[in-house]
């Protein structure tokens, strides 16, 4: 059997349709839609009824500045609750907000603005701006509790907002998505979070990152429920807040959940139903610790910048598997591969979810084969469409013309010792390429230890070839590890430049 399921239909995105409008039509408006931890532990609380109200405000701000329907609008906001009002007002009177780190270097901001064209720039005044000619429009959160100005509302397909992929590719690319994205994401609400209006929702990750846009902010808020977020706060505090808040859902990054298991704080959880998690692969390790200090499961997704989260597992199945309304298919060149069998994971281009396509100035494309947008990650499908997810393309290493899988060898090596470890594939001398393995630990007897481990637990053209000892693994600000950072890596370890 091939390696296709489709399990549809997709919801159907009612039209005309605007995403800020349908984001804040379903809350109380006497319950908190909002809080957020501040650094000195004091908490900022805003409910649906304020929510609603800055958000008009705000939008009729924005239109006396001069933002019009369709304009481009680039947002360089920290941390801040300004960040979701801003977002919510822009997409409110229909201009198409543009999502970027407020830890971007000049450099990188220009580079940016090149890329995607905006028409204005929305900034508080923290945030670094370049000098261009770009508008800049100083970040004003204004109340108004007036009738709101009317929404938008046009082809839920027209462009929503933009954002860039992470820093794990050589360049970050412009993503565009429709208004119709927020409305796709239900298909997560039963098959990932089993989110429900009562829930309070706690995110851990930065704003203006795509993980804590949707997860953490939009579907709380569709559905009605309390969104708790805490950028920046001190790991050691995250145990005490989830309690304080009554938490019931906590979302973040397996780098977090790493961080925390390893605080040895006591959790104490009264109203916690589960965790979930994405932005890069959950080790065992780290899901085995979690699931024993909280006593609750934690359930994974895969997805990406151009279709969110539609790999999932849930409360109703532990499997790996494509969210109800989805089309998947393992494929390779322009067919899919029979079941069992490696290819790269692919979304077909009905899914409401996908991209609209990938901006360079003013030309949106999407890559498509037959139908299907195939992404850079790989894996197999097994029988009750059940995906094993094998990592990205560039997770795949060379080992003598075989193709290893960067993320089993680390999986297996993890179990040896209590250090990170990550493999890589590195090019030594011309046409000459190796496994080596990066620990996050300079004892010897560590390392010996691993080595032993590895021959007796992998076979040998899985075995890394030496083993290199650093201080930290290289990651990005969201915690996914970024793999082609090792050679650089190797060389300045071998004295090469």
């Amino acid at each position: 059997m091939i390696a296709e399921i489709d399990l549809g239909p997709p919801p159907a995105c009612p039209t005309p349709f605007n995403l800020a409008k349908y984001v804040l039509a379903a809350g109380d408006p006497a319950k908190i839609a909002l809080t957020v931890v501040k650094k000195c532990g004091k908490l900022e609380q805003i409910s649906y009824a304020k929510l609603r109200g800055l958000v008009n405000g705000t939008a009729k701000h924005f239109c006396e500045s001069g933002v019009q329907n369709g304009n481009r609008v680039m947002l360089r906001i920290g941390n801040t609750s300004e960040f979701p009002i801003t977002f919510l007002a822009l997409s409110w009177i229909g201009a198409v907000p543009i999502i970027t780190s407020s830890a971007l270097t000049i450099p990188e901001v220009e580079e940016l603005i090149q890329i995607s064209q905006p028409e204005f720039m929305i900034a508080d005044d923290h945030t670094l701006v370049p000098q261009c000619n770009v508008p800049c429009i100083r970040s004003k959160i204004i109340f108004d509790k007036a009738p709101p100005i009317p929404a938008v509302m046009e082809d839920p397909n027209r462009a929503g907002f933009v954002m860039f992929t992470s820093g794990t590719s050589a360049k970050p690319k412009a993503v565009v998505h429709a208004h119709r994205a927020v409305w796709s994401r239900r298909m997560m609400w039963a098959d990932w979070y089993d989110l429900k209006v009562d829930d309070r929702v706690f995110h851990s990750g930065a704003f203006n990152w795509s993980y804590t846009l949707g997860t953490g902010l939009l579907d709380p808020w569709a559905i009605g429920a309390t969104a708790v977020i805490a950028p920046d706060i001190p790991v050691k505090d995250i145990p005490n807040l989830l309690e304080k808040c009554r938490i019931t859902i906590f979302a973040s990054s397996p780098a977090m959940f790493r961080k925390i298991s390893k605080s040895d704080v006591g959790l104490k959880l009264s109203d916690f139903r589960h965790s979930l998690s994405a932005g890069d692969v959950l080790p065992e390790k780290v899901r085995s610790k979690w699931e024993e200090i909280t006593q609750r499961p934690i359930f994974e997704a895969f997805g990406m910048t151009e279709c969110s989260t539609f790999l999932s597992q849930s409360p109703h199945d532990p499997t790996l598997s494509p969210q109800r309304g989805r089309r998947i298919s393992i494929r390779s060149g322009n067919a899919a591969v029979r079941k069992d069998n490696v290819g790269s994971i692919a979304v077909h281009t009905n899914d409401p979810g996908l991209m609209l396509g990938y901006l360079e100035r003013d030309c949106v494309s999407l890559p498509q084969q037959n139908g299907w947008f195939i992404t850079s990650d790989t894996g197999k499908m097994h029988d009750g469409h059940q995906i094993e997810f094998l990592g990205r393309n560039s997770d795949l290493l060379n080992a003598g013309g075989f193709r290893v899988s960067a993320l089993e060898v680390e999986e297996t090596l993890s179990k040896a010792i209590e250090a990170e470890v990550a493999v890589a594939s590195i090019v030594v001398k011309k046409n000459v390429e190796v496994i080596m393995a990066f620990v996050t630990s300079t004892d010897e007897q560590e390392i010996e230890t691993l080595e032993q481990f590895a021959k007796s637990n992998l076979a040998r053209f899985k075995q890394p070839r030496a083993y290199i000892p650093v201080g930290t693994l290289p990651r990005t600000a969201n915690g996914k590890l970024v793999r082609n950072k090792f050679q650089k890596i190797w060389e300045q370890y071998h004295g090469q430049t």
